[in-house]
């Protein structure tokens, strides 16, 4: 039998899986994790109501649920508290690293270092429920919000700041930031591009969603809008920011109901600073851009002040380097050649990658396939080679060896039924645990 470690069970290290059983018989898989939980953004940075996107679970619990493939929660890989790649390499034939991109790109502006500032990253691990978040005070105080950026993680974070208890309250929100939400006195919500709207990288979709919401009104700028060379004529443009255009179009017009709540979709604003006042985040200083002629944006030196408690970056995310691994820190990748990792651009035999670290963050979840699919060829083309390679019997007891206890498919099951039982001792449906103590607790009660 060949194994094979997959590093990462979200979408990608899913894929990845599901292509070695599928493709080859003699291949058995681990999916390793550093959470006790599988599914990576699926659970972790998918909106709570965008439900029909999060069903995508189930797809994904097939692979994990395959006879060759096996799920292995709560091993760390690399860092202080982690096991080292090159011990982890001696275990398997061959590791697929999936471990994505771990954090988020900064604005590089005076100011960005003021409390209530934080990525959108931050905000979404917090009402996602992730173990590693805490609440820091996002919404504390907050009167008016800025999100700076405008792809599909912007629309999301916009999206839970104007959404009522009645719309969250279904989700699987925890129970902390639910109530956080339904508290929160932020009214005005500033979602700010530096380019146009030609250019924003949010889908149709999701654009559409925030001119529906109750209690909210849209408010677009025409005279914003019409700075963009393509808004008045958008039939040259590709299909998809086709849509987006002529549906900011038909919201140029649209008359303010005085709904309790307001959006405010900018464009051709570039941030320059972040403005204190007392001790806190009190306003972003924007600059007025106008189209270069080159696809880019040039400066007016004309600048806006924009008052804001709450200020959320979401203009991209970006690789981190894995102890063990090599890292390109331009790219944020692990270099590779069609996912064979590169070392000294040399190919190290039984290391490969897919996913983000290998493609960088770009493209949706389905993007994710065609990438795996590329590792995955190249893997089983090396296998001959990589299966005469000894490795220890059972990997598990070599990691609990190392002091690691891996969290099996049981485990997970047990977390899901404890989240269960916690949404209806609420009156709601399945609500996730929030922390490491109580995953951990549900994980044991798991039937050997």
């Amino acid at each position: 039998m060949l194994r094979v470690a997959v590093v990462g069970s979200g979408p990608s290290g899913c894929y990845t899986a599901q292509g070695l059983v599928q493709q080859d018989a003699s291949v058995c898989v681990d999916v390793l994790d550093r959470l006790p939980c599988p599914y990576g953004l699926v659970r972790y940075g998918v909106a709570p109501d965008h439900e029909k996107i999060k069903s995508l679970q189930n797809s994904l619990r097939a692979v994990l649920e395959h006879e060759r493939v096996r799920f292995l929660g709560g091993v760390r890989i690399g860092g202080p508290d982690g096991l080292p790649a090159e011990r982890l390499r001696e275990l398997y034939h061959a590791v697929v690293y999936c471990v994505g991109a771990a954090t988020d790109r900064h604005l590089g502006v005076p100011g960005e270092e003021l409390p209530g500032c934080w990525s959108a990253t931050e905000f979404v691990s917090w009402y996602s429920a992730h173990p590693d978040a805490a609440y820091g005070g996002f919404l504390r105080d907050a009167r008016s919000a800025v999100v700076v950026g405008v792809g599909n993680v912007a629309v999301d974070v916009t999206r839970m700041l104007a959404r009522g208890t009645a719309e969250l309250s279904p989700t699987d929100m925890p129970e902390a930031a639910l109530a956080a939400l339904a508290a929160s006195g932020v009214r005005e919500i500033h979602m700010v591009g530096r380019r146009g709207p030609s250019q924003a990288r949010f889908t149709t979709k999701e654009l559409r969603e925030l001119g529906s919401l109750p209690g909210t009104d849209l408010v677009v700028d025409p005279a914003e809008l019409a700075l963009d060379p393509a808004y008045a004529d958008p039939s040259a443009l590709p299909a998809a920011q086709r849509r987006n255009v002529e549906v900011l179009r038909g919201w140029a017009d649209r008359p303010a109901t005085g709904a309790a709540r307001r959006i405010r979709l900018r464009f051709f604003l570039r941030p320059v600073a972040l403005l204190g006042r007392g001790g806190r985040v009190g306003a972003v200083r924007f600059e007025r851009t106008v189209p270069d002629g080159h696809g880019g944006v040039a400066g007016t030196g004309r600048h806006e002040d924009v008052p804001a408690q709450l200020v959320l970056r979401s203009v991209g995310y970006r690789g981190v380097p894995l102890d063990g691994l090599p890292f390109d820190a331009v790219s944020g990748t692990v270099p590779h050649r069609q996912g064979r990792v590169l070392r000294g651009g040399a190919v190290a035999p039984g290391e490969y990658v897919a996913g983000w670290i290998k493609r960088g963050p770009t493209g949706v979840i389905g993007t994710n396939r065609p990438c795996a699919k590329e590792t995955v060829a190249s893997l089983l083309a090396d296998a001959p080679a990589l299966v005469r390679m000894p490795v220890p019997g059972d990997a598990v007891a070599a990691l609990r060896a190392e002091g690691f206890e891996p969290v099996p498919w049981a485990g997970w099951q047990a977390i899901e039924r404890a989240e269960a039982d916690l949404g209806a001792s609420l009156g709601r449906g399945v609500v996730k645990l929030p922390d490491w103590a109580s995953l951990r607790a549900a994980a044991r009660t798991a039937v050997p």
